[in-house]
C-alpha cells in the first residue's frame, strides 16, 4: 500500500466508487461524506491527500480546504462555474475535477499531484511509532527497531495491508482478497496462522503490533510517523 487519501463525498455511490479505484491502485483510504467529520479524521489521521467534494451537507467544503493546511487537494465538484474553479484555487486547491468524471482519471490526478508535491518523498519507507517499524514498499522490505524482517509473500502482505490505514480493523475476508486477490473458499481461517507467524517475526510485541479485534479481525496498533 502506498500513501493514504481522505475522500471526503456525501454521495455514497461516488464515495465508495472512487475508493475503489483508488485501493486498486495501492493507495490506503479514509472515506466520509460529512464535512465536519473530514475535519475531525484529518487531526487524528495522517493522510497524504484529500480529495474533497465542495457541496457537503454539513459544511462548506471550502472550509474542509483551508483545514487541510499543507495537505494537497484534489476538489472534486459539481461546481464547474470559472468562478468556483479560481475561490478553489486561491485557497490551496491542487487540482479540480468537474463531475461527471472518469474514476480512472480522478486516480491519475491524485498520482500526478502527490508526485508533484512529495517527489521523493513518495517513494521513502513508511515510518510507525518513531521509526520502530519501518515498510519500504520499492524495496519490498519491512524493518522492526532496525532488523530486517525476513518475510514470505502472504505475511508481507498482510502487514502492508494492515498498515495501510493504522487503526482501521480489517476483516479476514478483505485480507484474503487483499493478499491474495481473490476468494478462496478454506482460506479466511487461515489467515489467523500467517498473522501467528507474523507476530513470531515482529517480536516479543508482535500482539501489540497486529492487534486482534475479537469478532471482526485484525488491525495496526501502531500510529503512522508524520
Amino acid at each position: 500500500m502506498g500513501s493514504t487519501v481522505l475522500v471526503v463525498e456525501d454521495d455514497r455511490e461516488i464515495r465508495e466508487l472512487v475508493r475503489r479505484y483508488l485501493e486498486r491502485a495501492s493507495f490506503g483510504v479514509l472515506a466520509t461524506g460529512s464535512g465536519v467529520q473530514a475535519l475531525d479524521l484529518l487531526a487524528r489521521h495522517t493522510a497524504e491527500l484529500v480529495v474533497l467534494d465542495l457541496g457537503l451537507p454539513d459544511l462548506d467544503g471550502l472550509e474542509v480546504l483551508r483545514a487541510a493546511d499543507g495537505v494537497p487537494v484534489v476538489v472534486l465538484t459539481a461546481r464547474g462555474e470559472v468562478a468556483d474553479r479560481i475561490a478553489g484555487l486561491r485557497l490551496g486547491a491542487d487540482d479540480y475535477v468537474v463531475k461527471p468524471f472518469s474514476p480512472t482519471e480522478l486516480v491519475l490526478r491524485v498520482q500526478a499531484v502527490l508526485g508533484r508535491v512529495l517527489g521523493r518523498e513518495q517513494s521513502a519507507a513508511l515510518s510507525y511509532e518513531d521509526g520502530r517499524l519501518r515498510i519500504d514498499e520499492e524495496r519490498h522490505e519491512a524493518t522492526v527497531d532496525g532488523a530486517v524482517l525476513d518475510l514470505t509473500p502472504t505475511e508481507w502482505g498482510l502487514l502492508a495491508a494492515l498498515a495501510a490505514v493504522p487503526g482501521r480493523v480489517y476483516s479476514r475476508y478483505e485480507l484474503i482478497n487483499r493478499v491474495r486477490g481473490f476468494e478462496f473458499a478454506g482460506y479466511e481461517r487461515t489467515i489467523d496462522s500467517h498473522v501467528k507467524n507474523l507476530r513470531h517475526k515482529l517480536g516479543p510485541d508482535g500482539q501489540d503490533i497486529v492487534e486482534t479485534v475479537q469478532g471482526v479481525g485484525y488491525r495496526l496498533g501502531l500510529r503512522r510517523d508524520r
